[in-house]
């Protein structure tokens, strides 16, 4: 059974989470602190890592890098900000999932259970390949493709930086609309598949007869590894 490691310190959210992941079949271990959690990955093998973002010794995004010095982890992380600034450092740090607080434990669950699938159906190799010809500035929030950077709008941007945190991940339409456009209202799923139109307009327009950006019949999307 796959095995989940939980890094939150407020209890009650950790109970329910943990809770409805072995309600499921999952093994689930629960770390109050970073500190915790890194004796614990160094003493077991995890599947899939839940880290909240605000934890009081750590970190999550730096509990993150940490965790992957060992292996290539899986990670979802939790958090009660909703800055872009947050989601958008998430996503450089190959954030699998982002889910905001207060969220429901059983999404939570379907959220780790379609990440368990998408990274053993790729060997877990998905995303530790950098995807070819792209160049991503987190800092200044800038993409370069073949040398020439992309003028894209604010969606367009995060669109592609949640494709480029995981290459040869394929993201649901409902999983690029939380990650890229949070909150936002009016959003559905033509409203992904327009972007992606405008996307590969751009990438086009650089290389010609170049699609990076692959379409999952009933799927969704991913970014091709190169």
């Amino acid at each position: 059974m796959p095995a989940i490691l939980l890094v939150e310190d407020e209890p009650a959210i950790a109970a329910t989470v943990v809770y409805a992941l072995r309600e499921e079949g999952l093994v689930a271990r629960h770390c109050l602190t970073a500190g915790e959690a890194l004796e614990a990955a160094a003493a077991a093998a995890f599947d899939l890592a839940i880290l909240d973002v605000g934890l009081p010794d750590l970190g999550g995004f730096a509990l993150c890098r940490k965790l992957r010095e060992a292996r290539d982890l899986p990670v979802i992380f939790l958090t009660a900000r909703q800055d872009e600034a947050d989601r958008i450092q998430g996503f450089a740090l190959g954030a699998d999932d982002y889910v905001p607080k207060p969220f429901s434990p059983r999404e939570l669950v379907a959220r780790v259970q379609a990440v368990l699938r998408r990274t053993r159906g790729a060997g877990g190799e998905a995303g530790t390949r950098p995807a070819s010809g792209f160049e991503h500035d987190v800092a200044g929030l800038r993409v370069r493709y073949h040398g020439q950077l992309l003028e894209l709008t604010r969606y367009e941007y995060r669109l592609l930086a949640t494709l480029l945190a995981r290459p040869g991940a394929v993201f649901s339409r409902a999983q690029l609309l939380d990650l890229a456009w949070g909150d936002a209202l009016d959003t559905g799923d033509r409203t992904v598949d327009t972007h992606v139109k405008t996307l590969r307009a751009k990438l086009h327009a650089i290389v010609p007869g170049a699609d990076p950006i692959r379409t999952h019949r009933g799927l969704g999307y991913s970014l091709d590894p190169g």
